[in-house]
């Protein structure tokens, strides 16, 4: 889905792809970091995260923007082309693999290539996964609790809990967990 794709006000999330020249690794890695300072510091900048590669020279940096308006300023800035100029010759963004993506399937990490986002059954089957348990112990745990509470609180008290603790917590580690089976080699 790309960026125009999104509608305006959703969250989007971008995976840029940067080919890094064989022994200039280090330095990129230190460019990483500088960039990512200035970007969060831009508006509607929600997080920056870097995913080094397994095998080869291919980066991925993940960005998430409160909607795709202000992820374009960000793209287009003098800010990120001053940041580019100074990685030239050292690496390159490579255009035609960017990615953007809005919804639930930003829970779920990519592996240290581009590729699509799981099929949404895989997405399904893994928050199931992820969520029933943390389900079982809020009911068992929080729900007697707040018997006497108003329904709009006792409501409120589950996806303050679960959503955090799944977007932070327990889909990160189950994505990378099950990252084979959400995303199979190429070759299958």
């Amino acid at each position: 889905m790309s960026t125009t794709e999104v509608r305006r006000g959703e969250p989007v999330t971008t995976v840029l792809t940067w080919e890094v020249r064989p022994g200039r690794e280090q330095e990129f890695e230190d460019w990483t970091h500088g960039i990512s300072r200035c970007a969060r510091r831009f508006p509607g900048n929600e997080g920056v995260s870097w995913l080094r590669p397994e095998e080869g020279h291919r980066f991925h940096a993940m960005l998430r923007w409160s909607d795709p308006h202000r992820l374009a300023a960000w793209l287009e800035s003098d800010e990120r082309a001053s940041w580019h100029a100074r990685i030239e010759g050292v690496a390159t963004e490579i255009g035609s693999e960017r990615q953007s993506t809005s919804g639930m399937e930003t829970w779920f990490n990519l592996p240290g290539t581009t590729v699509q986002a799981p099929p949404r059954w895989k997405m399904v089957l893994t928050t199931f996964l992820g969520a029933y348990p943390f389900t079982l112990l809020i009911q068992w745990l929080v729900t007697p609790r707040t018997g006497a509470w108003p329904l709009p609180l006792r409501a409120a008290v589950f996806p303050l809990v679960l959503l955090p603790t799944l977007t932070y917590g327990v889909m990160p580690r189950l994505s990378r967990l099950l990252r084979r089976w959400l995303y199979p080699p190429p070759d299958r």
